[in-house]
């Protein structure tokens, strides 16, 4: 686990929140996305799960009302200021008195398993030969804040370990080296977005960068957005369970 909050500790798992960024600007797609989420883990779970997002106004108070102590999973990529921060304050004014945060999807010991599996698959279909393909990892990054470019390495690192790929390079849309400047690749080459969301970053700053880079290889969807995310969530839940 990740924080905790009051000695609270669940013996199982029967109230789960799961929260997201979601899109200022346009929230009702990424709250539509969330509560779909929510939906599929309690499917898996039996337990009450619920979805929200920290930017549509309202969201979060309603989805805590009536919860006494949720296991809360933030569907972040990073433990940043708006997991470590922003989203204990938001739990804590919207009136609950006990939870416990989980650890964020970004940085789940589950993940680069899980990433390694699709990859090798993708490339498989687009006859992109292993050992010999340049994996591009495509990050948010802060020049404020290591955390976010801290949890992209390990992925990348974990990654680098299986030995499928030629390279595996990280590129941000806010701190260098830029997704530009990391795309720009010769060879096979194919880009996973490390993004929790199809929204913002990757609906217009991925693609503009890969164009300036003259990129022509594979580009995978948000990893976040992944068929296989909700199982990860359920297993996540679990681990927390199985904690002395």
């Amino acid at each position: 686990m990740y924080i905790t909050r009051s000695p609270f500790r669940p013996g199982r798992a029967t109230e789960v929140l799961i929260v997201a960024h979601g899109s200022p600007s346009d929230p009702e797609p990424q709250e539509r996305f969330v509560a779909r989420l929510a939906e599929r883990v309690g499917a898996r779970t039996g337990a009450m799960v619920r979805g929200a997002t920290l930017a549509k106004p309202g969201s979060l108070e309603a989805a805590v009302a009536g919860m006494r102590a949720p296991q809360v999973f933030p569907h972040f990529m990073t433990d940043g200021w708006f997991v470590s921060t922003h989203l204990q304050t938001r739990l804590e004014t919207a009136g609950l008195a006990d939870w416990v945060t989980l650890t964020p999807l970004g940085m789940s010991a589950a993940l680069p398993e899980l990433a390694a599996r699709r990859l090798r698959a993708e490339m498989a279909e687009a006859e992109l030969p292993e050992s010999r393909t340049t994996l591009v990892v495509a990050a948010h990054g802060s020049p404020k804040d290591p955390r976010p470019a801290r949890a992209t390495e390990a992925f990348a690192k974990a990654l680098k370990a299986t030995r499928l790929f030629r390279e595996v390079r990280a590129g941000y849309v806010d701190e260098a080296p830029s997704l530009e400047e990391v795309a720009t690749v010769e060879g096979p080459a194919i880009v996973l977005p490390f993004f929790a969301a199809r929204a913002g970053h990757v609906l217009m700053d991925l693609p503009e960068a890969l164009e300036a880079a003259a990129f022509e290889g594979v580009v995978l969807p948000p990893i976040g957005t992944w068929d296989n995310v909700p199982l990860l969530i359920c297993e996540t839940l679990a681990r927390a369970e199985a904690a002395p």
